[in-house]
C-alpha cells in the first residue's frame, strides 16, 4: 500500500521575540503546549526570519527565495474605509503568477487552506484563492483582535473574496477554522497555512475591550497599540502570548483525538523579532525593524512523532526560505522546472541530525539596512554606521570588530553587494517578462 503523504501544519506567530516562549527564557512566560510540542520534535536556536518585519518573511515562506526577488522588501501599507491605502506610494507585492507554497501543494492533490493574516499582496485580487489554497478567511495587513476593524477604521476580515465580520477573539478565530479544516480533511494529505495575527499590537488580551471602531482613524501613535498601553499593555501581551500557546494545544489534541500524530509535520515560527515596547529579546541585541540579531532570530520547531526524534535542539542556521523547499522535499513533490530557491532543504538535518551547509545569509530593508553573515562572522549596515560582530563569542553584538578585521568585514561588504545585484536584477527581469 502507498504510504500517505504527509499532512503540513505551518504556524506563523506575529511579532513573537526570541525569548517568549519558556522553553527558550523559563522567566518570562507560560507557554507548556509550544514547550512540549518543541521537545517532542526538533527546537531551533539558530532560525531567522527573512525579514525584520513581516511582509519580506511571508513572502520568503511562500516562494522559498528572498523576498527582494520578489520585490517584497517592506512592510505593505493597509487600506482606509473605502479601498484607499493608507500610506503614499507604490509597494511590490507576491504576483500570484510566482511558485508559491499554496499551488505547489495544491496541483500535487493536497487539501489546502490559509487562516489569518495575508500580507504580501492586496484582497481580493492578490488573494490566496488565487495561490492554490482552495479557502481563505483571514485579514490583508492589521486589525483590532476583537472588533476586526483596522486602525484607520475599516473592516479587515475576509471570507474568501468578501470582508465579512466573524465572531471571536483572533487567534481564537483562525485557530477554530483550522480545527474544522484538519476535521474536514483527515482522511486526506492536507497543508493548512495558519498566519495568526497574535501577537501583534494592539496589545488586547482575550478579555479586553476593542479599540477599533468603523470609520475611526486611530492611526497614531500610541492609538494604534491599542487602549491598554502604556499601563497594561505588558500583561495584555503576556496574555496573548498564553492565548497562542493554548491555541497550540488545541491544534495538538485534535491532531491526537482524529489520530493523526504520526501523519502531520507541525513548523513553528515567528514572521520577526519582538516588538521593544511589550519583549525583551535578550541577549540579543535590537528587535522588530533591526538588521541586528534581535530583529530577525526567531523562536521556532518542528514537530512530527516517528520521524524527527524528540528533544533535539539545533544550532545550525536556518531561515524562514528554507521552509517550503524543505516541505516540497518531504512531500515528494518536484521543484518547479527552472525555478531556482535560495531556501535549502533541511529533511535530512530534520530527521538524521546532518550538519547543514555554512552559507552566507543576507538581509535588506531598505537602502539603510542590510547585514551579511557567513558562519559566526556578521556584518551590519543601519543608520548610517556599519558594523563587525563574531556572533560565536557574542551574541548579544556588543562588540564592534570593524576595526580590527577591515579584511573580513570587507569580504562581507563585497559579499553583500554581489547579493543586493543579483536579487535585484532578479526582480526586474522577472516583473519585465524577460
Amino acid at each position: 500500500m502507498k504510504k500517505r503523504q504527509p499532512n503540513i501544519i505551518l504556524f506563523l506567530s506575529d511579532d513573537l521575540g526570541y525569548n517568549d516562549l519558556s522553553c527558550y527564557a523559563p522567566e518570562r512566560h507560560h507557554t507548556p503546549h509550544m514547550d512540549r510540542l518543541a521537545e517532542e520534535g526538533l527546537r531551533f536556536t539558530d532560525f531567522h526570519s527573512n525579514g525584520a518585519v513581516c511582509s519580506p518573511t511571508r513572502a520568503a515562506l511562500l516562494t522559498g527565495r528572498y523576498p527582494q526577488r520578489c520585490g517584497v522588501e517592506h512592510v505593505l501599507p493597509g487600506i482606509k474605509p473605502g479601498g484607499g491605502k493608507a500610506r503614499a506610494g507604490e509597494r511590490a507585492t507576491l504576483s500570484p503568477s510566482d511558485f508559491n507554497l499554496g499551488r505547489a501543494f495544491a496541483q500535487a492533490g493536497y487539501a489546502t487552506a490559509f487562516f489569518g493574516k495575508y500580507h504580501t499582496g492586496y484582497l481580493p485580487d492578490q488573494s490566496p484563492l488565487k495561490m492554490g489554497f482552495a479557502e481563505f478567511r483571514g485579514i490583508c495587513g492589521g486589525m483590532d483582535h476583537h472588533s476586526r476593524y483596522n486602525r484607520w477604521g475599516a473592516l479587515n476580515w475576509w471570507v474568501g473574496q468578501t470582508p465579512q465580520q466573524e465572531d471571536g477573539y483572533a487567534t481564537d478565530l483562525i485557530t477554530d477554522h483550522g480545527l474544522r479544516f484538519i476535521t474536514e480533511h483527515r482522511d486526506e494529505p492536507f497543508l493548512l497555512y495558519l498566519a495568526d495575527w497574535c501577537v501583534h499590537f494592539p496589545w488586547q488580551g482575550p478579555h479586553d475591550p476593542a479599540d477599533f471602531r468603523d470609520g475611526v482613524d486611530n492611526d497614531r501613535t500610541p492609538g494604534k497599540w491599542g487602549s491598554q498601553y502604556p499601563r497594561r499593555h505588558r500583561q495584555a501581551y503576556r496574555e496573548m502570548v498564553e492565548a497562542q500557546d493554548r491555541n497550540l494545544g488545541r491544534i495538538a489534541d485534535t491532531l491526537d483525538a482524529l489520530g493523526l500524530r504520526e501523519d502531520t509535520l507541525l513548523i513553528f515560527c515567528s514572521d520577526n523579532g519582538g516588538h521593544h515596547e511589550v519583549t525583551d529579546n535578550a541577549p540579543l541585541r535590537g528587535h522588530k525593524g533591526d538588521m541586528f540579531e534581535g530583529g530577525h532570530r526567531v523562536p521556532a520547531f518542528c514537530r512530527w512523532p516517528g520521524r524527527i526524534p524528540a528533544g533535539r535542539v539545533s544550532q545550525d542556521a536556518a531561515m524562514t526560505m528554507d521552509l517550503l523547499p524543505t516541505l516540497l522535499s518531504i512531500s515528494g513533490i518536484a521543484p518547479p522546472k527552472g525555478g531556482d530557491f535560495d531556501g535549502i532543504d533541511l529533511s535530512a538535518h530534520l530527521f538524521r541530525g546532518t550538519p547543514l551547509p555554512e552559507r552566507p545569509l543576507f538581509w535588506r530593508g531598505g537602502s539603510e539596512k542590510a547585514a551579511a553573515r557567513q558562519g559566526r562572522w556578521k556584518y551590519v549596515r543601519q543608520g548610517g554606521r556599519e558594523w563587525l560582530f563574531d556572533l560565536a563569542e557574542d551574541l548579544g553584538e556588543s562588540t564592534d570588530l570593524l576595526a580590527g578585521y577591515p579584511e573580513r568585514a570587507a569580504r562581507l561588504r563585497q559579499a553583500l553587494a554581489h547579493w543586493e545585484q543579483d536579487v535585484d536584477t532578479s526582480y526586474q527581469l522577472s516583473r519585465s517578462g524577460t
